[in-house]
């Protein structure tokens, strides 16, 4: 679902900075139980997704991003394949939500390495799982 939204809506995006060109030459993994193809420069992962995640991971490039999947990350947090984690909180209260972690959520100790805070109000926390180091994919 979150591929199909995002593809629909970047494919024919453009901006003076640039990022809508990045956001569409990027490769893309799509982690899905239901699509048999995807466009738009992206892959779909099939089978064991922790076992290809893996692999991905070993290849040289950049980091690997997960977008609006909760069920993917904890899947991904389960096979100590998480190196980083950026939480974006804003400063509103909507009163429901889907929770990230669930009570099945393995215990995972985290070290804050970076916060910004902007004007917004929208402060950023990025942590490394506590026993790893900055650089892994």
């Amino acid at each position: 679902m979150t591929y199909e939204a995002f593809a629909k809506a970047w494919q024919s995006m453009t901006d003076e900075a640039g990022f809508a060109d990045r956001m569409n030459s990027l490769p893309k993994y799509v982690a899905s139980t239901t699509l048999q193809e995807a466009e738009w420069n992206s892959s779909v992962i099939k089978g064991d997704v922790t076992k290809e995640v893996a692999k991905l991971k070993q290849q040289p490039g950049q980091d690997l991003l997960v977008a609006g999947s909760g069920q993917l990350v904890r899947t991904l947090m389960q096979h100590d394949l998480v190196d980083e984690y950026r939480f974006m909180v804003h400063p509103v209260v909507i009163g429901r939500g889907t929770r990230l972690f669930d009570e099945e959520s393995n215990k995972t100790a985290l070290q804050l390495v970076d916060h910004v805070t902007f004007d917004s109000g929208v402060v950023i926390l990025t942590y490394h799982p506590a026993q790893k180091k900055a650089g892994g994919r």
